[in-house]
C-alpha cells in the first residue's frame, strides 16, 4: 500500500491544493507545514504553468504571480526536501504535460523530461503525480514512468466520463481524483452533479480511494462531499486566502485548513 492510500485507512481524508511559489517558496514552504499540522491526510502542489487549462481565474492568477516572482520545477524540488525534513505527509505534484515533458534535470542526470523529472520527484520525496490535460488514453507514457520511479499516477474522473468510469477507475493507483463539477477549478455556490453515482461506479472495479474536488470551499461542502467519498480536495479558496494576505497568510491558511479537516474527519 502507498503512503497516499494509507492516508484513506480508517477515515475520511482532507486534501488542501497549494500553487508553489504564491507569494514566494518560503511562504510556500510555510504554508504546507502548517496544512500539514491542522490535519491535512495528502498535500497537493501545483507546479505553476503559463497555461493551466484546468484551473479558474484564482488559480490561474497565483500561477501568474508565481511564475512572474522566478519560481521553476528545480526550486520547488528543492522547497520539497526542506519540506521532507519537517513533515512526512503524503504529497502529491498537480501540474500540465509540458511541464514535465520539458524538465531538464539540473546536471544531477544526464536524460530530461519524464523520466528526470519522475526520477527526482520521488528522490525528493514526493508520493503522486496528477496531470489534468493527459486524458486516459494517454496516460501510459507517464503512468509506467511513474511507478518505476516509486510515483503514484494519479487518474481522474469526471461527469463527462460516464462509460470511462469503470475503465479509468480499474487502473487507478493512490487515489481517484473526483472532478465534481464541469469547467474549470473555482468555489461554487452549489455542487449539482451526482458525485454519489460516479463514486458507485468506482466502487464497483476497484477499492482505490476515491476524493471529490473542483468547487468546494465551506466545512460543510466538505463534509457533504467526503460523505459520498473518500475525502474532499480543495484549491480556490485556500489560494483566496494566500491572495488576500500575502507573506502573511499562513495563520489564516492554518485556521482554515483546522475547519476543514474538523468538517472531513467527524464524519
Amino acid at each position: 500500500m502507498s503512503r497516499i492510500s494509507d492516508a484513506f485507512k480508517n477515515k475520511k481524508a482532507f486534501i488542501p491544493f497549494i500553487t508553489c511559489g504564491d507569494p514566494d517558496l518560503a511562504t510556500t514552504e510555510e504554508i504546507v507545514v502548517a496544512a500539514a499540522q491542522a490535519g491535512s491526510d495528502i498535500i497537493e502542489l501545483g507546479i505553476p504553468f503559463s497555461d493551466p487549462t484546468a484551473e479558474g481565474p484564482v488559480i490561474q492568477a497565483a500561477n501568474l504571480r508565481a511564475l512572474s516572482g522566478g519560481v521553476t520545477t528545480d526550486k520547488i524540488f528543492e522547497m520539497v526536501t526542506r519540506i521532507r525534513k519537517r513533515t512526512d505527509v503524503p504529497m502529491v505534484f498537480m501540474t500540465y504535460a509540458n511541464v514535465v515533458f520539458s524538465y531538464k534535470s539540473d546536471g544531477s542526470t544526464p536524460e530530461g523530461g519524464i523520466p528526470a523529472f519522475a526520477r527526482r520527484a520521488a528522490e525528493v520525496g514526493m508520493d503522486g503525480l496528477i496531470l489534468p490535460d493527459v486524458p486516459f488514453e494517454e496516460k501510459a507514457e507517464f503512468d509506467g514512468i511513474c511507478r518505476d520511479a516509486g510515483l503514484d499516477f494519479i487518474s481522474l474522473i469526471a461527469p463527462t466520463s460516464h462509460d470511462r468510469i469503470r475503465t479509468i477507475a480499474s487502473q487507478a493507483r493512490g487515489f481517484i481524483y473526483c472532478v465534481s463539477s464541469l469547467g474549470v477549478t473555482g468555489v461554487r455556490q452549489a455542487i449539482t452533479t451526482d458525485v454519489g453515482a460516479m463514486v458507485k461506479l468506482v466502487r464497483e472495479v476497484t477499492d482505490v480511494p476515491a476524493a471529490i474536488g473542483f468547487g468546494i470551499a465551506t466545512p460543510n461542502q466538505a463534509q457533504a462531499m467526503a460523505a459520498k467519498s473518500d475525502g474532499a480536495i480543495v484549491g480556490s479558496a485556500i489560494i483566496k486566502l494566500m491572495a488576500k494576505y500575502g507573506r502573511d497568510c499562513v495563520p489564516h491558511v492554518r485556521e482554515y485548513v483546522e475547519s476543514m479537516t474538523d468538517a472531513v474527519h467527524n464524519l
